[in-house]
């Protein structure tokens, strides 16, 4: 019995120096799989990517580095600017293993706390999506110095600041061209988030577009002030299909999926209408059938640009980057083939030659 009792307590001595081995092991075994983990922020707010997927290639060269994005009220999700944003951080942090977050912004008071939020938590830059954050982040980049902020859609005069502004009024002339040049019904509108000067941009650009190719003709305006309000957008657009406007041009982040519902809507009830895309090519959301074509916007391409320069040592704040037709950041997707006939795309492209050259100026406002 003796040599029995004495067995066991080695037994159990052996198993109490295995066991925290072995949890080890699990542990190095799981971390070793190089799963993504993704994360949802408290109350569906926030998100964060972290670590590679797969089949894409990193070359570790952000894995440093965490950068932070805040949207504004239109959301994450809005299928447009503050998504394009997202979508570069996301190509980001596959490509450099670089942490990236967002965090959502419900109204225009979140702005300001959220930017705070990211340089509380030391984050090495901080982007700011759209206009609605001039005041905010003129004043987080004045209160902290030492933090790397980025803007898009407005000029913050800043030390450690880059801002990034586009000539939307310049891709918005080359869809009002094709507007006017393919409504059949002599009805063209406009559907405006907030009236505010990136917003009017897109209206003068557009506006300009159609009277250049049909001098007559009125362009229906109407802005929604808001950008995350798709049941007001798909009245809207409701509205304007009904006095004969048969192609809208929206400029409206979230708002503007309602002006897509209500031509999907129309179009299985077999009327011909149509939706100008903004920010991406909307077609790849919404379909071909109701997408005449869209003004791109390289919302993700100067976003993925800035960022990556941060990681490169090539960061540079007080800067202004302005791009337009000239740099390819703005203009019509190769999608257009679908719906515009080749004669209005040459059309378009011998405007947007003119523009280029400065033979054609237009306007802002």
């Amino acid at each position: 019995m003796k040599t029995k009792k004495s067995m066991l307590k080695r037994l159990r001595g052996s198993w109490r120096r295995t066991l925290p081995l072995l949890a080890l092991v699990v542990v190095i075994s799981v971390s070793g799989c190089g799963v993504e983990q993704k994360e949802e922020g408290g109350n569906g707010n926030g998100g964060q990517s972290a670590g590679n997927e797969s089949a894409v290639e990193s070359d570790n060269s952000g894995k440093d580095y965490r950068i932070g994005m805040v949207t504004d009220v239109g959301g994450v999700n809005d299928k447009s600017f503050n998504q394009s944003a997202w979508e570069a951080l996301q190509r980001l942090n596959k490509s450099t293993s670089a942490s990236t977050k967002f965090l959502e912004s419900k109204g225009e008071a979140d702005l300001e706390p959220n930017l705070n939020d990211f340089i509380r938590e030391g984050y090495d830059l901080t982007w700011g999506i759209g206009y609605l954050f001039s005041d905010a982040l003129a004043k987080v980049a004045k209160d902290n110095p030492d933090a790397k902020l980025a803007v898009v859609d407005t000029i913050v005069d800043a030390p450690n600041v880059t801002s990034v502004t586009f000539a939307e009024h310049e891709g918005s002339f080359l869809t009002g061209v094709v507007a006017g040049l393919m409504t059949k019904s002599d009805g063209v509108g406009f559907v405006g988030g907030m009236e505010i000067p990136v917003i009017k941009r897109f209206e003068a650009g557009f506006v300009a577009g159609v009277k250049a190719v049909k001098p007559d003709l009125k362009v229906d305006v109407v802005y929604s002030g808001a950008f995350d309000k798709p049941d007001l957008g798909k009245s809207i657009a409701a509205t304007m299909y009904n006095k004969g406007v048969d192609i809208i041009f929206h400029a409206s982040g979230g708002t503007g999926n309602g002006v897509f519902n209500e031509a999907i809507d129309r179009r299985k009830a077999g009327k011909e209408v149509w939706v100008i895309g903004v920010d991406k090519d909307q077609s790849l959301e919404f379909g071909d059938e109701v997408t005449l074509t869209s003004m791109m916007k390289g919302v993700e391409v100067a976003v993925y640009k800035v960022s990556k320069d941060l990681i490169d040592g090539k960061w540079t704040g007080g800067q202004v980057l302005e791009l337009g037709l000239k740099d390819d950041a703005v203009g019509l997707p190769d999608t257009s083939t679908k719906n515009v006939p080749q004669d209005v795309l040459t059309k378009v492209e011998e405007f947007k030659q003119k523009l280029i050259s400065g033979e054609i100026k237009v306007p802002t406002q």
